[in-house]
């Protein structure tokens, strides 16, 4: 679970440490053409960070600067299997003045995301808490479908079940059709297709459906069409990183 170099790490002059919350890239290509000069200046003064994943955080690291000694920092995973009696103790270098890093698989961290936990904690503990400026495929899809930019909202996954799911998505319409409100959600990138698919059958003809794959990525593509029309497409887009939007 924890990385570390096994030797005491204060952080003296630190008068106000901080929870930085880095966003990551979400496609390939440099990590400048996505984040601000500041976050990496920020990542090399950091020695402590929570993260989604230990490799991939690692090799964001790198990707930023790679001159940052990986073997000085000490990296602590947060993910879906951490128990939640463990999050609290990660807090523990702000305690000593240090500040702390979180950092996702991609976008930004805290935002459908279990870096929300740790961060909720250190509200509680009254620690200033900093979200740095970085990619979110919600904002940014919302921003490239033509939808209702006012009134949105993020359903995460939907259900597995079948039942459970259709359920939802009559929920999704209604509220789209009621209260003209843009529906966005996303599926594991191995079952896109499926996905697609299915929303192609279920949905009414008329219904407009945006599918916007690996935003700031080499293959990205935000398209907005309505479901009649995307019943004649067909799109290859089980390896990438995709979110859906629904809108009337």
């Amino acid at each position: 679970m924890t990385e570390s170099n096994n030797q005491p790490n204060l952080c003296p002059g630190q008068q106000a440490p901080a929870l930085y919350l880095f966003p990551v890239p979400m496609g390939e290509g440099p990590v400048l053409d996505v984040l601000p000069a500041r976050n990496v200046e920020l990542l090399r003064s950091v020695k402590h960070f929570i993260v989604e994943n230990a490799r991939s955080a690692r090799r964001f690291l790198k990707a930023c600067d790679r001159d940052i000694d990986i073997d000085s920092l000490t990296i602590v995973e947060l993910n879906r299997h951490t128990p939640a009696q463990a999050v609290g103790a990660m807090l523990e270098p702000m305690e000593r003045g240090c500040s702390v890093g979180v950092i996702s698989e991609a976008g930004c961290p805290a935002v459908a995301d279990p870096g929300a936990d740790v961060v909720a904690i250190a509200q509680r503990r009254g620690y200033r808490v900093v979200p740095l400026v970085g990619p979110s495929s919600i904002i940014m899809s919302v921003m490239g479908s033509g939808f209702n930019g006012q009134s949105f909202a993020f359903n995460g996954y939907l259900p597995i079940d079948s039942a459970e799911r259709s359920a939802k998505l009559k929920e999704m319409e209604r509220r789209v059709r009621k209260e003209r409100q843009t529906q966005i959600f996303i599926e594991t990138p191995y079952r896109n297709s499926k996905l697609l698919q299915w929303l192609c059958q279920a949905l009414g003809p008329d219904m407009l459906l945006c599918v916007a794959t690996d935003i700031t990525g080499p293959a990205e593509s935000i398209r907005t069409m309505a479901v009649k029309d995307w019943r004649r497409q067909r799109l290859e887009i089980d390896k990438l990183p995709t979110i859906f939007l629904l809108y009337s």
